[in-house]
């Protein structure tokens, strides 16, 4: 820790206002001010990398659970007894808050001379409305209401295939056809959609079907059997210890699976360019501390006489370094606090501001197809901002070093001489 005498502060704070080569000096203000961008852009850009993490792995992970128990030979038949011997594991019952048979597979939908491919997942309603939570909307028959023989269809995908609440959407599905001579023909069935919903992610609120778990298992011919089981966690990062007590458990022939197995790639992915963004907005903060550099260099040999003055007045060289340590460490200090005041401002009015740039635009600039998301998230963190804000001042002091240095090693005697 560096300790600063009233002379050295007074000193410092003198050659930061005048003006010319000082703070008021051009490369001091861009100094300043490319400090203050780059903090700001880190910690907007690393809110919005967070939130989408959180905001889609929340997503992905609560449709899809936290643990996953298959059967390598396809369906699972005594679903119920399988989950029962699971409830009956202590670290399990400690650990998972629901258990979820699902029963899944791929479709063609048609309605109104509309076809689009999708997902069918036969659940049992009581389950999809835990499923679902808060944060998705449902439109049309509540869930505990919807009956044997009735669709819950994605909002994107109702909208795509022009459907309102209680049209008919027929199934086309190559799984549990009728064999013929000719091969097995598809099995073809209408049925009628109650109900909406808006998860708030374009992959399922464009591609999912949900429907009663008896009705998949007679459509997708699958009778009394379910093709996986969802276990969903009261912690979702902690799913090592109740996926290696399944793994030891349960009969030969099941396979269980974490949510990082499952979506490995894609998690591996957003930490990568998480990382990669940081590094590369992190260099405007390193030119930013490139130009306290040049500032100070040309401050040290504008007052080269001053300096010169001071020393004959016994002013120690170590002085002499902390007087231009602090005028270059301020303008860090400075920038990275209006930087970070800018940064979480913009942060947390983020989605607010797309809209209006949107508006402005005419363009959508956050399309849901593409990212997945209805709207742009942002997740702030103290760790990460107090980071940002710290590497940023820890730059602008290491910029200080080097013309802190000539300024101490000034002779006076040269420069009164030539003076």
């Amino acid at each position: 820790m560096i300790m600063f005498s009233r002379l050295e502060k007074k000193i410092a704070f003198r050659y930061l206002r005048a003006k010319g080569r000082g703070f008021g000096s051009v490369i001091s203000w861009v100094s300043l001010l490319g400090i203050a961008l780059g903090v700001a852009t880190l910690i907007v850009v690393m809110s919005v990398m967070g939130g989408f993490h959180d905001t889609l792995l929340a997503r992905i992970v609560g449709m899809n659970g936290h643990v996953v128990v298959y059967h390598q030979d396809g369906a699972i038949a005594d679903f119920d007894f399988l989950i029962e011997k699971m409830r009956d594991n202590k670290t399990v019952t400690a650990s998972v808050t629901d258990i979820v048979p699902v029963l899944e597979g791929q479709v063609m939908v048609s309605s109104n001379g509309n076809n689009s491919g999708a997902m069918v997942r036969g659940v049992r309603m009581s389950d999809l409305a835990k499923k679902f939570g808060a944060q998705t909307k449902v439109y049309g028959t509540p869930l505990d209401e919807v009956k044997d023989g009735q669709l819950v269809m994605g909002m994107a995908l109702a909208r795509s295939l022009k459907i309102t609440l209680g049209d008919n959407a027929t199934l086309v599905s190559a799984n549990g056809g009728t064999a013929t001579a000719f091969g097995t023909m598809p099995r073809i069935q209408s049925y009628p959609v109650m109900t909406s919903f808006f998860a708030g992610m374009y992959e399922y609120d464009s591609g999912y079907i949900f429907m009663p778990l008896e009705t998949a298992q007679k459509y997708l011919n699958a009778p009394g059997g379910v093709s996986h089981i969802d276990l969903f966690l009261k912690n979702p990062e902690k799913t090592t210890a109740v996926r290696d007590t399944l793994m030891a458990t349960l009969p030969n022939g099941f396979v269980v699976r974490d949510w990082r197995d499952l979506n490995r790639g894609f998690v591996g992915a957003l930490q990568v360019e998480s990382n990669v963004m940081f590094l590369i907005l992190m260099l405007i903060v390193i030119v930013a501390a490139f130009n306290i550099v040049s500032s100070l260099v040309m401050l040290v040999k504008d007052k080269s006489r001053d300096i010169a003055v001071l020393r004959t007045f016994g002013v120690s060289r170590q002085s002499m370094m902390k007087i231009f340590i602090l005028s270059g460490s301020l303008i860090g200090v400075i920038g990275a606090f209006f930087g970070t005041i800018l940064g979480l401002l913009i942060a947390k009015y983020i989605e607010p501001i797309r809209q209006f740039f949107q508006w402005a635009t005419g363009r959508d600039l956050f399309p849901a197809e593409l990212y997945y998301l209805s709207e742009l998230p942002s997740k702030i963190e103290f760790w990460s901002v107090f980071s940002i804000a710290f590497v940023a001042i820890a730059l602008a002091f290491l910029a200080t070093l080097y013309p802190a240095w000539k300024a101490a090693k000034t002779d006076p005697v040269e420069v009164l001489r030539n003076e």
